[in-house]
């Protein structure tokens, strides 16, 4: 079995260990050599993963694989969140994220580059729509799509965890007047 067909049997795996415990299948890949690939499988929910739910995944989806055998070398198989800086991998998760910022490769040169930061401000029906940082607004076609990474905004979190803070001592404040009478 070729590599492409490992992979694609892998990631309909995944996703239906995925499924079975309640979660999202962000992206599954197999990387390094044949020998001995690297299964790495990222899972996520709403509020985000946990370490149970990597565990649990990662031991349903070992049990699976080692019952197919299609694998025909030892692997090491990671099962982890997509992290802060998630990648994207599908016109879903662009429509999914539209407004946060990002990083995204091409492979073929548009408006004279290949690299972009900025904001996905939506998706076309075969294009992303992105708010360049130095070229302003682009549409960058998906099947050219090579890496796309969300970029975390720590300027934005900073504020988001400052305002979640004032809204707590307000609350606490409020809690607190209201057991004194």
């Amino acid at each position: 079995m070729d590599q492409a067909s490992v992979a694609e049997r892998i990631r309909h795996l995944a996703e239906q260990t995925a499924i079975d415990h309640g979660l999202e299948l962000v992206h599954a890949e197999v990387a390094g050599p044949e020998e001995h690939p690297l299964v790495r499988v990222f899972i996520d929910k709403p509020g985000g993963v946990t370490h149970e739910d990597c565990s649990d995944v990662s031991h349903h989806l070992d049990t699976v694989l080692d019952v197919e055998d299609f694998i025909h070398s030892a692997y090491t198989l990671e099962v982890s969140s997509p992290g802060l800086e998630r990648g994207l991998y599908k016109r879903a998760d662009y429509e999914r994220f539209a407004g946060r910022q990002a990083k995204i490769k091409v492979r073929e040169p548009v408006k004279g580059q290949r690299n972009f930061r900025g904001r996905i401000t939506g998706v076309s029906e075969s294009d992303v729509i992105f708010e360049d940082r130095t070229s302003g607004r682009v549409k960058l076609p998906l099947d050219r799509v090579v890496k796309a990474n969300l970029e975390l905004d720590v300027d934005s979190e900073f504020r988001q965890a400052r305002e979640r803070e004032e809204t707590d001592r307000q609350l606490i404040r409020q809690n607190a007047r209201g057991t004194k009478t």
